[in-house]
């Protein structure tokens, strides 16, 4: 079956733009980053629709967050603070080529919390490895988006369908822990002091995580009540 234009001309030009960036920046872990880039685009060819190619931007945008993230020093992560904006703003952008043109969709719904969750943990990990971070709270936004997909996956494989999208709470956990980690990039990207930025984010990232957990499980709850009661039968 041949790819739709909309999944041909993303993974096209994302490849093209990604490898270009490699070869003109020249990161750190060029190959694996190179490697991520061509299997998202491969991934990409499956999945039609134009709000869907904008939502992978985030996914793709993943390999210079992690390079400038690891890098560090003031150019480092002012190029990540940048990247950062930029993947809000494909976040904006995404749902509103949906509702103009491909319209709502399960799949789209199901996508965003994916590529925020690789994106976000690209960047968490990175400052992390840098020690710009605290490593127990970059696990945290690992685990924030990790633990529901980890979920979802295996209510699949036992025959069910979860509710993996978007939620009020969900939306306002991804909008704190991206200007938790955006407003650290920013201060220290500024040569300015970030400690009191860190310590907002190991009051704030910890209670949005679990806010969007108890939401995740509310939307879920009939699903995941169901697959208990067929696992004990």
């Amino acid at each position: 079956m041949r790819p739709p234009r909309s999944a041909l001309t993303g993974s096209l030009v994302y490849t093209v733009a990604g490898l270009l960036w490699i070869w003109v920046a020249r990161p750190a872990y060029g190959p694996a980053l190179a490697t991520w880039i061509v299997g998202l685009a491969v991934a990409g060819l499956f999945l039609s629709g134009w709000a869907n190619q904008l939502s992978l931007a985030r996914a793709y945008l993943a390999a210079p967050a992690f390079a400038y993230s690891t890098q560090g020093g003031d150019r480092g992560l002012g190029l990540l603070a940048i990247t950062v904006s930029v993947a809000g703003l494909s976040d904006v952008v995404d749902g509103m080529v949906a509702r103009r043109f491909d319209r709502p969709s399960r799949v789209g719904g199901g996508l965003d919390p994916i590529v925020d969750g690789l994106f976000f943990g690209a960047v968490a990990i990175g400052l992390a490895v840098a020690g710009a971070y605290p490593p127990w709270l970059a696990g945290l936004v690992v685990v924030r988006y990790l633990l529901p997909a980890a979920i979802a996956a295996a209510l699949l494989l036992g025959g069910h369908e979860p509710k993996l999208q978007h939620t009020p709470l969900g939306q306002l956990a991804t909008t704190m822990i991206a200007l938790m980690l955006g407003g650290v990039a920013l201060l220290r990207g500024l040569g300015l002091d970030a400690a009191g930025w860190i310590t907002a984010g190991e009051f704030i990232i910890p209670i949005a995580t679990v806010g969007a957990f108890a939401n995740l499980y509310r939307a879920n709850r009939t699903v995941l009540l169901h697959s208990q009661g067929g696992e004990g039968g």
